[in-house]
């Protein structure tokens, strides 16, 4: 599904939510959830967002996503060395050159905001949707060539998925809009990215 597949499926829901004649309590704008394989995504309406000040929705989410893109870092880091496939290696320079400036933009929102960057503690960040295991790290960085491919591509599926889950929780729970942007941005450039990961998938067998 395209970037702009996504959006003109968020302005269709903005029209006919438009056209209704009863009033309505106030809402948030629509979040695409994406379906699974083969079926349709479908919109839902997200909390209503507002400039007030941080909630502890939005200060979990950034410090939770920080530690989700950092693996996801990590993991593109390892692929210049390790991967045969050569669109693979141009998806994990794209992937990796986007969630490092992100992370910046994150913190930036904490910092501006008096709230730290880390989590709390005793807060287990390996709990948190898509996130590789230190095992299934250091599989990835033993491998090389198609099987180097085969497993980063498996991972990193799953750990965008997972930041989908994160995502849609955040635009259905949390009020701030300069999150709320972060969050559906990072929903529509991740489902195209696993709409890529997984023609690749097919492609490297």
């Amino acid at each position: 599904m395209t970037r702009t597949s996504v959006l003109g499926m968020l302005l269709v829901a903005g029209v006919v939510a438009g056209c209704s004649g009863e009033p309505e309590a106030p809402a948030g704008p629509p979040v695409v959830l994406p379906g699974a394989p083969g079926d349709e995504p479908h919109v839902v309406a997200g909390a209503e967002p507002d400039r007030g000040g941080a909630s502890q929705v939005e200060v979990d989410y950034l410090r939770n996503m920080i530690a989700h893109h950092e693996q996801a870092v990590e993991m593109t880091a390892l692929t210049p060395e390790r991967a045969q496939n050569a669109k693979l290696r141009s998806l994990s320079d794209r992937i990796g050159g986007a969630q490092a400036p992100e992370i910046g933009m994150m913190r930036g929102w904490l910092s501006s905001r008096g709230a730290g960057h880390s989590g709390h503690a005793g807060h287990d960040h390996a709990t948190m949707p898509g996130m590789a295991t230190p095992e299934q790290l250091a599989q990835l960085a033993a491998s090389r060539g198609a099987d180097y491919d085969r497993l980063f591509l498996q991972l990193m599926i799953a750990h965008h998925e997972g930041a989908l889950t994160m995502a849609t929780q955040l635009l259905t729970t949390g009020r701030d809009e300069q999150v709320h942007e972060m969050a559906q941005d990072a929903l529509v450039t991740q489902q195209d990215e696993i709409t890529t990961m997984r023609a690749l998938q097919r492609e490297v067998g």
